[in-house]
């Protein structure tokens, strides 16, 4: 028998889906119209196609998280105390040595963390704050004429600005969360299987929180 612990509820992953999935497809579509290059080579019909795509999933990545914070408030909560808690000496040691980690994980021996790790929260406010610039910026573009030409421009360059700020944040996230990164191998089922993580990788990467839950026992099941 091993124990599990239950790290993300079903509504949560059903939610980081949508926005997931949302995200890579705006980022697909967006690079078709906003890109003059790929935008001439596909032709002016395909990219009034894709703008409307855009502008679908352009809701579906606004419209879930605010579903998240409404059905889920506490949630929300547990997210913004995650991501603001003080750093001890273990977040500040793990950071340290994340680079050398990268390309030597079975030589590195990284501290205990929390229930996000250090790093994760950094990426996680930087993403954060990057969606949120993205999506005000793409409401006052989808605003077009109806706003004042200088707004327009500005919200043009945040968006430019978010855009690629969230396609380097992603491409590290998916590194990490998909498991291309060796010690990160199976984590996926996180988010996109039944969102449960056996105690040893629990321990691992977060010896902290795992000791906690399993301590309590509330969201540990044995299979």
């Amino acid at each position: 028998m091993t124990r599990y612990i239950q790290r993300h509820s079903l509504f949560a992953r059903i939610v980081h889906g949508t926005v997931a999935v949302s995200c890579m497809l705006l980022i697909f579509s967006g690079i078709v119209v906003f890109v003059p290059a790929v935008a001439q080579a596909v032709g002016i019909g395909v990219v009034q196609f894709v703008r409307v795509i855009h502008r679908v999933f352009a809701v579906s990545f606004i419209v879930a998280p605010l579903v998240g914070l409404l059905v889920a408030p506490k949630g929300f909560v547990h997210i913004v105390k995650n991501l603001t808690a003080k750093w001890d000496a273990d977040d500040k040691k793990f950071m340290m040595l994340f680079p050398k980690y990268l390309f030597a994980p079975k030589t590195t021996h990284m501290p205990p963390q929390h229930e996000i790790k250090s790093g994760q929260r950094l990426a996680d406010a930087a993403l954060i704050l990057a969606s949120i610039g993205i999506a005000i910026s793409g409401v006052i573009l989808w605003a077009g004429i109806y706003v004042p030409l200088g707004l327009f421009q500005f919200a043009l360059l945040i968006h430019d600005i978010c855009f690629f700020g969230i396609v380097l944040i992603m491409l590290f996230h998916i590194y990490l969360g998909a498991g291309i990164f060796e010690p990160y191998r199976g984590l996926g089922r996180l988010m996109w299987g039944d969102g449960m993580v056996a105690e040893g990788p629990a321990l691992y990467h977060w010896r902290y929180w795992a000791e906690e839950e399993l301590a309590s026992g509330k969201d540990v099941i044995e299979k």
